[in-house]
């Protein structure tokens, strides 16, 4: 059961609780809907979501940013995986009724629920941000196995510099993996990389919009 807020918000009742999801229409005709949720420790306000949701309407792509019911109730932590993937099961029917393709997304931990849930609910491919790999400093406690076990197309967009996991330190898999240099977990860029804020969230962009692209080719 869904009840508008906002032109461009709606509240969804889940078994998690209510989520919420910012619409960004498309502004031509609709090919796709790109569904991304934020990590543990943000909300939809991460400057990649974002820029995907400012850059990517152009290109045919609605964008859905989805908060988790736990970030909609005002809680600061998390709860554990089996409550985020069931919010996000709770949420996909509102998302499949506009009749368009649905890309499952997010990032650091929305990546991890959108790589368990996206065969079972029959999504057309999975964009994960900021992918965390392991924790900070324990590469032995390695998320592969759900990067891995997606099933769909699938694409990473990793910092250079992230400590949940390197570009490098991923494994060889039917998936596409795009790095951008210098970059750590929110993609935020020291001074000293000689590259700006704006030109690496569109390094982000570029890759995203590129692999939509090709996505209904």
């Amino acid at each position: 059961m869904t009840h508008e807020t906002q032109d461009t918000r709606e509240t969804v009742r889940t078994d998690a609780g209510e989520a919420r999801i910012t619409w960004h229409p498309a502004e031509a005709d609709a090919r796709l809907l790109l569904a991304v949720s934020h990590g543990a420790g943000g909300g939809i306000e991460a400057r990649d979501l974002r820029a995907l949701a400012a850059e990517l309407p152009a290109h045919g792509v609605t964008v859905a940013l989805v908060e988790q019911p736990w970030r909609v109730a005002g809680k600061k932590l998390a709860p554990a995986p089996r409550t985020l993937d069931a919010g996000w099961r709770g949420i996909w029917p509102t998302l499949t009724k506009r009749g368009l393709p649905v890309i499952s997304g997010g990032r650091s931990a929305g990546a991890r629920v959108a790589c368990r849930t996206a065969a079972e609910l029959g999504a057309a491919a999975v964009l994960a941000l900021s992918f965390p790999l392991h924790p900070p400093g324990r590469p032995e406690k390695s998320r592969a196995g759900e990067l891995l076990g997606s099933g769909v197309p699938t694409l990473v967009v990793q910092g250079g510099n992230d400590p949940f996991g390197r570009p490098a330190e991923f494994p060889d898999g039917p998936f596409d993996l795009v790095e951008v240099p210098c970059a750590d977990h929110g993609f935020a860029v020291p001074k000293r990389a000689g590259t700006g804020q704006e030109e690496t969230v569109k390094r982000v962009t570029d890759a995203v919009v590129r692999w939509t692209g090709m996505l209904d080719a």
